[in-house]
């Protein structure tokens, strides 16, 4: 990897002093040794220290810190929580660490409007605990909720098991508040449905810390439905669970969630939590049905007529809260619980036609046995979201190497059968390689040019996304090629 810019590193004793005085106190980090917990983030293959971290309290700070490093040409990565899974917040070596961990507070809470206002720095599930004794809860729930921030949310336009019937970020942010790399705030939507204009909203949610820095966030709550039921099934074969999949929802039938896990996914998550999965199964689908008491019942009875269609072996339906919850404690925790049965894993995030489920997992398995690697899947089904958990150990000379390549091959697949790189993990380094499977040199192109109306002199989140970044200047003439400035291998731990 090639060297930092030495002109910036040269000078990082007169930034760091310039940031205190913007950030005094202890929002300044640089020692050495208290750097190292920002080295990376969930995606713990790449590592890299920061030059020097800055934890800012108000959007004032924020702002500042912004106009200065612009002004001294100096790269800004933003940071959430640090538990992307795509490398989106890795740092760089001559660059400012913007950390937005102290901006947590809860704003405002509007139940008549069903909206609260955070700061990015609330946890997803903060949210859902705020207003919970009012009957609402926030819906989008990733499986890392408990630590995930609102603004991490925002950047990588997250999920969760529920998304399938109410959506991801995009689907329950009302409004955003920006800084740019200019120091300049600015609102885009707010407390209404819908905003006037060009949809800007929709161009923030998902952009990954390349366009500016998130400080507040609305978001929709929504009233606690009546009666929430699980169903747990188990199936002869991973094949026949995707086909109950897809054929749940061609019947028209939009379950709150549907998920599955495989064998090796469902023998570590109830070795961790016990909940009593079935482990005689190759397959697990658990399906949540939600709202008014007399549409969950006819609906239970369609969706096992349908899995039983499908070989289904067991089904169970949960017989109160506390169960219902258990099927998903199981599920939540399959990511730590396959940490328990393999030193290291590779969590991957493509999406896929729900139809295409059984061939993909068919050639997922093919993929497993030529690359010498094991893998456990656990999907939000119902949405063609795959997470699949290459397996391996790090200290093998190569594994790493061949997980990644099992990895790309997995994505590209993804693409190959009508789907895309990425459902909610995002871009960030992991998946910048293959953006050309995806997307041609226009495509790409096209898109960097929003990327340079936001932030033209290329300092916000540099290295994530895009596999070659081109000179704002030069993206106006198409044939021009000269100008692309590739970026280096990753620095890996």
């Amino acid at each position: 990897m090639p060297l930092p810019d030495q002109r910036v590193l040269a000078r990082r004793d007169e930034i760091i002093k310039a940031l205190r005085q913007i950030v005094p106190g202890e929002g300044v980090i640089d020692a050495p040794h208290e750097l190292r917990p920002y080295e990376s983030d969930g995606l713990t293959a790449y590592r890299q220290p920061p030059m020097v971290v800055v934890l800012p309290e108000t959007v004032e700070q924020v702002a500042a810190v912004l106009r200065y490093c612009k002004g001294q040409n100096i790269k800004v990565v933003p940071r959430g929580s640090g538990t992307s899974l795509s490398g989106g917040a890795l740092p760089l070596a001559d660059a400012v660490l913007l950390g937005m961990g102290r901006f947590k507070k809860i704003l405002e809470i509007d139940y008549e409007d069903r909206l609260a206002v955070v700061q990015p720095g609330v946890t997803n599930l903060a949210i859902t605990k705020a207003v919970e004794g009012e009957g609402f809860y926030y819906a989008p729930d990733p499986s890392s909720q408990i630590a995930c921030s609102i603004g991490g949310n925002v950047a990588e336009n997250s999920g969760g098991v529920h998304c399938l019937k109410y959506g991801l970020t995009t689907n329950n942010v009302l409004g955003v508040q920006l800084v740019t790399m200019e120091g300049e705030i600015l609102r885009f939507g707010g407390k209404a449905l819908e905003a006037p204009g060009l949809d800007l909203l929709g161009i923030i949610v998902g952009s990954e810390g390349l366009l500016g820095v998130v400080t507040e966030v609305t978001v929709r709550i929504l009233p606690k439905p009546e009666t929430a039921k699980a169903l747990l099934i188990g199936f002869p074969s991973v094949e026949s669970a995707g086909q109950c999949v897809a054929d749940t929802i061609a019947a028209g039938i939009i379950p709150a969630g549907m998920e599955m896990m495989d064998k090796p996914a469902i023998h570590a998550a109830e070795a961790f939590v016990q909940v009593g999965y079935p482990l005689d199964v190759e397959a697990l689908l658990i399906v949540e049905l939600d709202g008014p008491e007399a549409e969950c019942s006819h609906l239970i009875q369609e969706v096992e007529a349908i899995a039983r269609a499908n070989q289904a072996g067991m089904i169970r339906i949960s017989r109160d809260e506390a169960e219902r919850l258990a099927f998903w404690a199981g599920r939540k925790a399959a990511f730590p619980a396959v940490g328990r049965i393999s030193p290291d894993y590779y969590c991957m995030d493509g999406t896929i036609p729900r139809a295409k489920l059984p061939v993909v997992l068919q050639r997922m398995n093919a993929l497993s046995e030529q690359y010498g690697l094991g893998v456990a899947n656990v999907f939000h089904a119902g949405d063609g979201n795959l997470h699949p958990l290459i397996l391996y150990d790090a200290n093998k000379p190569g594994e790493l190497e061949r997980a990644e390549e099992f990895g790309a091959d997995i994505l590209r697949l993804c693409v190959e059968v009508g789907g895309v790189l990425t459902g909610e993990h995002g871009v960030g380094v992991e998946k910048r390689d293959l953006m050309p499977a995806m997307f041609s040199e226009d495509d790409l192109r096209q898109q960097q040019r929003l990327k340079c109306a936001f932030d033209p002199e290329l300092l916000l989140n540099p290295g994530k996304v895009f596999p070659s970044l081109h000179r704002c200047a030069e993206l106006g003439r198409m044939h021009v090629h000269r100008g692309a400035l590739p970026f280096p291998e990753l620095p890996r731990f």
